[in-house]
């Protein structure tokens, strides 16, 4: 191969960083956490020498080191903490805390996933080891001492948990707590019935998928599992960074087993014997509980080869941590990321049922969908259904934060309403003025409206989305006009810049936003914005751009915010 290096070396310290990491393109991106992890930043040494062990183009490698924004590639202070002024950390003093810092380098950050104890803000120190703390609720103070509580997280019990039922109860890192609550029944199980019977079983459940798209998951492994080609694959989608979304952080954290045994059992029923999660990578306390509950589980035979007792059934699980790119929870970005490039979406199709990872059949699923499928084994599919509605089976969890009393994780059949769940979390001390319900790329739902049942129907038919879970509440002091601006910067931001509708749309759409908040609104923004949001709907590549519009045009056309003053 011929490679073409610029004139740098790399010191001593970030030779040793990457040296003991097996070969081959898919270990880029933990190559550039390993550097930047000792250093602090990437240097073009360091960048050649990766290049040279992974036999990689130095353009390839610089494009994607420069496509995360965990990574730099100029030299900064081994200290960094990044504050985050995302949706639910904006409207609880995240400007304060930031503006407090002071003789440390910082950084605003979108939403860092601990929306429950906002603001938020990670500190991380560069070194070996190197030191991060994610830190909520964050002060100036515990953010110099970067001090952390190192607790599971917390989660009201109450009759009819099912998810959630561990959490805060059981020790997270410990297997035997694990066992003794019911933990590899299901997989027990699941050998039994076989392949095919644990797919039917999931299929006859009516999972459908918790990320947003709700696709059924029956149907997805089904088609997987028929696949002629091998090896096939299995890939947890754990990158939650929808703004006010955390539910997938607290499944695990307080109960990491349960992720494991249910890939397990998905690897078993799709034919998978390699597994992926891609975890956030600004969960620094989550990868630390999956790296060692996936030790044990080797350990004690739950993963590696003859799980269980059961002849030729191999299965392993692998973490990737993402480097922040809200675009890679996107499926297809996904796999671009693990293989060592861009995190940039493929265009469909092929589906990843057919050609996905490294080519090859692969079942993306979230966390919240794969911890559904232990419950649906050890009580039937039919006792399953009984629970939620028709159409959407189950309980949900769902994400509140904002202006509520208690914020958290709760979990609720589906068909509860929205006043119903906001009641669980103490309702808002305030008068209600909107609720976001689905995230950045969900809607706005009005006050008169908390009747609204939660299901996937229903949702759809009031023409908005659960989406990833999201319920953000803002009473009568939030400027929803800042908020709205804190959206369009986000997916700005976000955007991988790889399809021109998205790319132009999303700068396009802010700076329109801009001249309507700030009172300078020229005749047609309204129309600019109605337009350029349609165009980025119908012709975007991926979900990012085809819902960058959604919450402005609910707030417009739901809230009547942004029109013309009479």
């Amino acid at each position: 191969m011929d490679l073409h290096f610029l004139n740098f070396g790399p010191t001593e310290a970030e030779r040793s960083a990457v040296d003991g990491l097996p070969p081959g393109r898919d270990q880029l991106l933990p190559a550039l956490h390993a550097v930047n992890d000792r250093i602090g930043w990437i240097s073009q040494g360091a960048l050649n020498h990766i290049c040279q062990k992974l036999e990689i183009p130095p353009a390839d490698a610089y494009g994607v080191a420069s496509f995360y924004s965990l990574f730099s590639l100029t030299e900064r202070p081994p200290r960094i903490v990044r504050v985050c002024t995302d949706l639910a950390c904006q409207v609880n003093g995240a400007e304060q805390v930031y503006n407090a810092l002071d003789g440390v380098a910082i950084e605003r950050s979108p939403c860092l996933g601990v929306c429950e104890r906002a603001p938020a803000a990670l500190a991380f120190e560069a070194g070996d080891p190197p030191v991060e703390r994610l830190i909520a609720p964050a002060t100036a103070e515990k953010i110099t001492e970067m001090s952390e509580v190192d607790e599971p997280p917390k989660i009201r019990q109450r009759e009819g948990l099912r998810l959630l039922r561990r959490i805060g109860v059981v020790d997270p890192e410990s297997l035997d707590d694990y066992r003794a609550t019911g933990g590899y029944t299901a997989l027990r199980t699941a050998l039994l019935l076989g392949p095919a019977g644990v797919i039917r079983e999931v299929t006859d459940s009516g999972l459908m998928g918790r990320g947003g798209a709700a696709f059924p998951t029956g149907r997805k492994w089904d088609a997987t599992a028929r696949q002629p080609v091998s090896p096939h694959y299995l890939v947890c989608n754990a990158d939650e960074s929808e703004p006010g979304t955390f539910k997938d952080r607290v499944l695990i954290e307080g109960d990491p087993f349960a992720l494991i045994e249910s890939m397990t059992i998905a690897a078993f029923a799709t034919g998978a014997s390699k597994g992926y999660i891609y975890l956030r990578g600004e969960y620094p306390r989550a990868f630390r509980l999956l790296r060692g509950a996936i030790e044990k589980a080797r350990e004690f035979g739950y993963l590696g080869t003859d799980i269980m007792g059961h002849t030729g059934f191999r299965f392993d699980i692998e973490i990737r941590r993402g480097a922040g790119a809200y675009i890679c929870g996107e499926e297809t970005a996904i796999f671009n990321s693990i293989e060592g490039y861009r995190g940039e979406p493929r265009t469909k199709p092929p589906f990843p049922v057919e050609k996905g990872l490294f080519g090859k059949p692969t079942v993306v699923n979230n966390v919240e969908t794969l911890v559904n499928v232990p419950l649906i084994l050890t009580e039937g599919c039919e006792a399953y259904r009984r629970i939620g509605t028709e159409r959407s089976t189950g309980t949900k969890l769902f994400c509140l934060s904002g202006n509520v009393r208690e914020p958290g994780v709760y979990e609720v059949p589906f068909g509860v309403t929205l006043g119903e769940l906001l009641d669980l979390a103490g309702g808002v001390p305030g008068e209600l003025k909107a609720v976001l319900l689905g995230g950045a790329a969900g809607g706005f739902v009005r006050p008169d409206e908390l009747d609204l049942r939660l299901t996937m129907e229903d949702a759809r038919e009031a023409g908005t989305t659960l989406g990833s879970g999201v319920v953000l509440a803002l009473d009568d002091q939030a400027d929803v006009g800042a908020f709205l601006l804190r959206i369009a910067a986000f997916f700005r931001d976000e955007s991988c810049g790889q399809c021109v509708p998205c790319r132009i749309g999303t700068v396009r759409q802010e700076e329109a936003l801009h001249r309507i908040v700030g009172g300078r609104r020229l005749g047609d923004d309204l129309t600019v914005l109605r337009d350029v949001g349609q165009v980025m709907r119908d012709s975007s590549i991926c979900g990012l751009g085809q819902t960058a519009w959604n919450a402005i045009e609910s707030a417009i056309d739901r809230l009547g915010l942004l029109k013309e003053k009479p």
